[in-house]
């Protein structure tokens, strides 16, 4: 295994893996061509874990001969760039990018090789796709796009909220996408609403702090930069006393957001795996569609007890009936 680095425009991180055919008939085939599959994402937290894990495990099911070569920016999108040329200098056979701003630098540099994206809130609006019907040349992926006027108002009703901070960073596509949906939903829900931009993870401590004060809780959508910082503003939120709804229930099993809504990001994974089969299977990536997880099955409701006692929050029965998590005690329970 070598280990070489991006991150800030210095090397930190390349990690390749060969995993090799679990399956007999393929163990058969002497003579088979090992795939190399490029995996790289914006930054590393439980989520994106979770996705590059699924990625992983769905193709090594396969049985093809794969080597993986696995990067992580670090949350520089000028890393970034620079993995997404590795990528093409060494010819993987597929390239897939977790996030939206790995994503784009991969179809911005590569255009021969096929490029699947995962985890990208709005495909479209990050111009990877001109129709969600339908992949562009070499691009198509995998969406992670939320119900945001389903998560204000669930927000609005447990935690009776009349003041939202919403928390953002201003230079993700998919954030500033969501920025759109949370201000719509909060006038549809009679909320008054305050954001904060952030540029960097090593602002969201004080950016929660400047606005903890004047809101009822605070919001956050599919947003890596805050979710590579998230235990600073579970601490913010936590010392104030002010409940945390999350978008991601993935990056929340350990506690501290009173609810997380979300896609199992696992589950995500597996969908961009099959993506990546379909194409090395001889699919043209220009005619898959984007897929979205769209079954019951592929979102879980976790709910926090303990914050909301610490919040002095009764959480509705049908809202605890309805939950797949419970975080009590300090212990996580699955439904």
């Amino acid at each position: 295994m070598k280990i070489h680095c991006f991150g800030r425009g210095v090397v930190t991180a390349i990690i390749m893996a060969a995993v090799l055919s679990g399956c007999a008939k393929k163990k058969e085939n002497t003579t088979q061509e090992t795939i190399k599959v490029g995996i790289s994402k914006i930054v590393a937290h439980e989520a994106l874990d979770a996705v590059e894990r699924g990625i992983i495990d769905k193709i090594n099911e396969s049985g093809l001969a794969v080597t993986f070569n696995q990067q992580n920016a670090a949350g520089d999108v000028n890393a970034a760039a620079q993995i997404a040329t590795l990528f093409k200098n060494e010819r993987v056979d597929v390239a897939v990018g977790i996030a939206t701003p790995t994503a784009v630098a991969l179809a911005n540099n590569i255009q021969e090789t096929p490029v699947v994206f995962s985890a990208v809130t709005d495909p479209v609006g990050a111009k990877l796709v001109n129709t969600l019907s339908s992949g562009k040349g070499n691009v198509t992926g995998v969406s992670d796009a939320i119900d945001v006027p389903t998560h204000v108002r669930m927000f609005k009703e447990i935690a009776q909220i009349s003041t939202i901070g919403y928390i953002y960073t201003s230079s993700e596509d998919n954030s500033m996408s969501s920025l759109a949906e949370v201000r719509k939903a909060a006038a549809e829900q009679n909320l008054s609403l305050v954001e904060q931009a952030i540029t960097n993870s090593s602002e969201l401590r004080q950016a929660a702090q400047s606005i903890i004060g004047r809101v009822d809780g605070v919001y956050i959508t599919n947003d890596n930069t805050i979710y590579a910082a998230l235990p600073a503003l579970i601490e913010v939120c936590k010392t104030a006393k002010k409940p945390l709804f999350s978008a991601d229930v993935t990056s929340c099993r350990e506690g501290g957001a009173l609810v997380a809504f979300g896609f199992d990001y696992y589950k995500i994974g597996l969908a961009t795996g099959d993506v990546v089969l379909q194409i090395l299977g001889g699919e043209k990536p220009a005619s898959i569609p984007t897929r979205f997880l769209t079954e019951k099955d592929d979102t879980d409701l976790l709910i926090d007890l303990d914050v909301a006692a610490e919040c002095g929050i009764i959480v509705p029965q049908n809202y605890l009936d309805q939950a797949d998590l419970i975080f009590q005690n300090g212990t996580l329970t699955t439904k």
